[in-house]
C-alpha cells in the first residue's frame, strides 16, 4: 500500500496507493467534514485545485444523512462523486469538542447530538460500521481526543484504553471484511497515537500501537492548545518508534509552516480545516505571507491574491474585487478565497516533493519557514 521513494534527513516521500488511486506524499488532505468544502467548492473544483484526498468526518456523516443512506446509493465516494481516495475521521476529536455533553466508558461514548440533543452511542465497533458504510479507503482507529493540559495519571489511563480500543477497531473491521459488510472492501485502518505532551506515555502507546502491525499510523491529540514547539516536540518524540515503511498522519495540522516543520519531521499526512476557514473570512495565503483582503488598501488593487499563483481565482480575479464581494456579502467571495487556499495548500505540498526528490528540502525550508506567516 505505501512505498517510501525517498528521504532528505527525515523529511520522506512515498507513495500510498489505494482502490481509488494513488497517492503522492507527502499530502494535504482537504476536509469535506459532511461530503463537502465548506464554501460551495465541489468535486470537479478540487480536482482543478490539485486535491488527491478528501477527508470526511465520521460522526458529522453518521447524523445527517446516516451512513446507511449513504451505503444504500452506493457509499460516499458516488454520493459527493468523488473518484479518487477518501479517508474518514473516526469521530473521536468531534466528540472531545462535545465534553459538556457526552461520557465516556470502556464500552465506547455516550452523548447527545448537536442538531437535536439526541442521546448517541458510539463505540470502537460502531465506529467501524459506520466508516464501513461510508466507504472510505482508509479508516481512522475509535479513540480517545485528549484535553490539554491534563494529568498524567488521566492520560495513562486513557492511552491504556485507546490501545484497548484500537484492537476492538482491527478486530471488527476483520469481521466486516469476511462478511462482506464493506462498500470499500480494500479499506485499511490506521491506528492513532495519544499521549498528550508526556513523552514517555507517547512513546509507550506508539510502541504497543506498532506491535499491531497496522497499514498507517497517526500522531493524534495535538493542535488542541499546546504550543507549536511543544507539537514539534511531541513528533520528534514520537517519529523514531513509528515504522519506517508505513504512512505517517499528523491529524489537525495546521498552518503552512506547521506543514513544512512537519514534513522534516517525517510527517507523510495533513488535514486542518484552516485554509477553508480562513479562506470565508478573507484570509488568503501567498507565497509572500498571509493577507486579509477586507483591508481598505485592497479597495483599488487590480493584481490577484497572489501575483505567481495559477489557480482558477488568481488566473482571473483582483483583489479589488474579491474585496468588493466580501463586502457586499456575496457567497462568491468566500468560493473564491477558499478555492485559492485549498490550491496553495495542494501546491504547498507539491513543492515540498519536488524539493525532497531533487534533495533540496533544507534550501526550501530555510526559505519559507517565517516567511509564510508574516502578515502583509
Amino acid at each position: 500500500m505505501f512505498k517510501l521513494l525517498k528521504t532528505e534527513q527525515t523529511a520522506r516521500r512515498g507513495e500510498f496507493t489505494t482502490a481509488h488511486g494513488t497517492v503522492q506524499t507527502p499530502v494535504f488532505m482537504n476536509v469535506a467534514t459532511q461530503g463537502a468544502i465548506k464554501g460551495a467548492v465541489n468535486a470537479e473544483d478540487l480536482e482543478q485545485i490539485g486535491c488527491q484526498i478528501a477527508l470526511a468526518n465520521t460522526y458529522h456523516l453518521h447524523l445527517r444523512p446516516g451512513d446507511t443512506l449513504v451505503r444504500d446509493l452506493g457509499g460516499l465516494h458516488k454520493f459527493m462523486t468523488w473518484d479518487a481516495p477518501i479517508l474518514t475521521d473516526s469521530g473521536g476529536f468531534q466528540i472531545f469538542s462535545l465534553s459538556g455533553l457526552r461520557k465516556i466508558t470502556e464500552e465506547g461514548v455516550k452523548f447527545q447530538s448537536h442538531i437535536d440533543g439526541r442521546k448517541i452511542f458510539i463505540s470502537p465497533e460502531i465506529s467501524m460500521q459506520i466508516q464501513a458504510n461510508l466507504g472510505s479507503d482508509i479508516i481512522m482507529a475509535f479513540d480517545e481526543c485528549i484535553e490539554i493540559p491534563s494529568t498524567h495519571a488521566y492520560v495513562e489511563q486513557s492511552c491504556a484504553r485507546t490501545y484497548r480500543w484500537l484492537v476492538r477497531c482491527q478486530e471488527e473491521l476483520a469481521r466486516l471484511k469476511e462478511t462482506g459488510e464493506m462498500v470499500t472492501p480494500s479499506a485499511v485502518l490506521f491506528g492513532i497515537n495519544q499521549g498528550a505532551t508526556y513523552p514517555d506515555l507517547r512513546i509507550k502507546h506508539m510502541q504497543q500501537i506498532a506491535a499491531l502491525d497496522l497499514p498507517g499510523y497517526a500522531i493524534g491529540g495535538l493542535a488542541v492548545g499546546e504550543s507549536h514547539e511543544e507539537m514539534y516536540k511531541t513528533i520528534e518524540v514520537v517519529e523514531p518508534h513509528m515504522p519506517r515503511e508505513k504512512p505517517r498522519y499528523l491529524m489537525g495540522v495546521g498552518t503552512p509552516e506547521n506543514l513544512i516543520e512537519a514534513v522534516a519531521r517525517g510527517i507523510d499526512f495533513f488535514d486542518c480545516v484552516m485554509p477553508a476557514r480562513n479562506g470565508r473570512h478573507g484570509h488568503v495565503f501567498t507565497w509572500d505571507g498571509v493577507r486579509n483582503l477586507l483591508n481598505e488598501k485592497y479597495s483599488r488593487d487590480e493584481a490577484p491574491i497572489d501575483e505567481t499563483c495559477t489557480c482558477p481565482t488568481c488566473r482571473r480575479y483582483s483583489r479589488a474585487y474579491i474585496r468588493h464581494l466580501f463586502k457586499a456579502g456575496e457567497m462568491l467571495a468566500m468560493r473564491l478565497a477558499v478555492m485559492h487556499n485549498l490550491y496553495f495548500y495542494n501546491n504547498l505540498m507539491a513543492e515540498m516533493r519536488q524539493a525532497i526528490d531533487e534533495d533540496r528540502f533544507a534550501a526550501f525550508r530555510g526559505a519559507y519557514v517565517g516567511r509564510l506567516s508574516r502578515r502583509i
